[in-house]
């Protein structure tokens, strides 16, 4: 299992937990069933981290799933059931439920937007805009809602933004020096007009173009003239009401912070069966 995974389910439990489960203590601690139902029209993801939520503190509890992750769940379908001792499941329910919810509702509103530019060659990227710890496990929902993940962090692909530009002193002389000292990470460069967008065309060796802030016209006007040469990416401003308008402009990706960022958790429910 993932290090990180185990250290932020234990994390997660600690802050919950503290010295104990006050109210817990009271039950009998008798064994009993639940079931998690989901209350949604939802795309589910999270089953990794809910399951380690209850077996850290019992390796004996049961648990099984109707469905896994990137499966669609139904308002009122039971997606799980648990057996195990009453206080267990009391204590971990909310942590486990945290998880599910957050990454579930990730992989729906990914689902969404990737259906409705479903008739397009656009794929939908997600971004660094995501939850402090949770980076990793947003960017698996992401793909768990048929999106695509860009970078993961700072370490693994390069992108020349507008204060890299800035402080090297030109968009060419940024291009080159990341050609020259990293030749075999990826390299993706943000411009914000078309004679930017020019002069990283001129450039070879550069992974695809991000196209930031662009009007629609100039979108299209971009597509064409970086056909063959490089995919071109959207960027800014896009959201659910223009999302159709700026993948039917032709581009290869759009980038939007909002599906880990703007994150409505899925309304799930733990009942004892």
């Amino acid at each position: 299992m993932d290090k990180d995974l185990k250290k932020i389910v234990e994390l997660a439990l600690l802050e919950d937990i503290g010295t104990g489960d006050l109210s817990s203590s009271l039950l009998d601690n008798a064994i009993i069933n639940a079931e998690i139902i989901c209350r949604d029209h939802a795309i589910i993801c999270g089953t990794e981290y809910f399951d380690l939520c209850f077996l850290s503190l019992d390796p004996e509890i049961k648990i099984k799933w109707n469905l896994s992750d990137g499966c669609e769940a139904q308002p009122g379908e039971v997606i799980c059931n648990i057996k195990g001792k009453s206080r267990v499941i009391i204590t971990a329910e909310r942590t486990a439920l945290n998880f599910l919810q957050l990454l579930s509702g990730t992989s729906t509103k990914t689902n969404y937007l990737v259906n409705l530019i479903g008739e397009t060659k656009a794929q939908l990227l997600d971004t660094r805009k995501t939850i402090p710890g949770l980076r990793k496990a947003q960017k698996y929902a992401v793909r768990c809602g048929g999106g695509v993940n860009h970078r993961m962090g700072l370490y693994d692909c390069i992108m020349l933004k507008e204060n890299h530009i800035l402080s090297i002193g030109s968009l060419d002389k940024s291009i080159k020096k990341a050609l020259k000292k990293y030749p075999n990470k990826p390299i993706i460069v943000e411009v914000e007009t078309m004679e930017q967008l020019r002069s990283a065309l001129a450039i070879k060796g550069i992974t695809r173009v991000l196209c930031d802030n662009f009007s629609l016209t100039d979108l299209r006007e971009a597509v064409k003239i970086a056909k063959d040469i490089y995919p071109i990416e959207a960027s800014g401003g896009v959201n659910e009401e223009n999302i159709i308008s700026y993948a039917e402009t032709g581009v290869d990706y759009i980038s939007i912070g909002s599906v880990t960022k703007d994150v409505t958790s899925v309304d799930l429910s733990l009942r004892f069966s």
